[in-house]
């Protein structure tokens, strides 16, 4: 089996199974040997009917196949025009597919840490939550990491930030970067004064216990 170095991103990766690609439901084509996430984007929910029944359906099979490794992005952004109200019910939906499939929460978030928080105190799920393409300072990925959550990095974050999550709470990500995932493992070895082979060694025991456990 080829399990993804890359945690999220939206292109299919060079090598097949490298990385874990997002897709919408109606974008969702999957390719062999490749890896998904499926979810609705809070930039996005007024594109589905996510409430009806019909939808539901075929959205809950899509999150069923086995190429789908993690539900999301599901996400709170108060910079969007869509109610912060609405977002959190549709949140709330998909966190209760993940939990009922037993697959990890890929979650978008802006301006919302307080309200995640009280989700996941409300929620209390039971498979992970992935904060990704965190950029937050040193004390939100504290307040995060207190409660469980996991950090996903990508191209830009605040490097105090990425040496205080510990390797066990730790992904990287391309999500839409044009850098590689490779030299983002480099930045981060560095970042962290460590060997590459022991980031990589590290994050890739984290990516087989969090997507692959099951």
């Amino acid at each position: 089996m080829s399990y993804p170095v890359d945690i999220h991103t939206h292109r299919l990766p060079l090598v097949p199974g490298e990385a874990i690609v997002n897709c919408m439901p109606d974008t969702y084509l999957p390719q062999p040997r490749n890896w998904y996430s499926v979810g609705l984007h809070p930039w996005r929910l007024d594109r589905y009917d996510w409430e009806d029944a019909t939808f539901r359906f075929a959205f809950e099979a899509i999150l069923c196949h086995p190429q789908v490794i993690a539900v999301g992005e599901a996400g709170l952004d108060k910079l969007v025009s869509t109610p912060l109200a609405r977002q959190m019910e549709a949140f709330r939906y998909q966190a209760g597919q993940a939990d009922a499939l037993g697959k990890p929460l890929i979650i978008h978030a802006v301006k919302t840490i307080d309200e995640l928080l009280a989700l996941r105190k409300e929620l209390r799920p039971s498979v992970p939550w992935i904060i990704h393409g965190f950029r937050g300072k040193p004390s939100q990925a504290d307040a995060y990491l207190r409660h469980g959550f996991y950090l996903s990095f990508g191209e830009k974050y605040n490097e105090d930030a990425l040496r205080r999550t510990p390797f066990d709470k730790l992904f990287l990500e391309t999500d839409e970067s044009e850098e590689g995932i490779a030299k983002l493992y480099e930045r981060a070895a560095g970042v962290c004064a460590l060997p590459l082979p022991v980031v990589k060694e590290n994050i890739a025991r984290n990516i087989r216990k969090v997507f692959f456990s099951r």
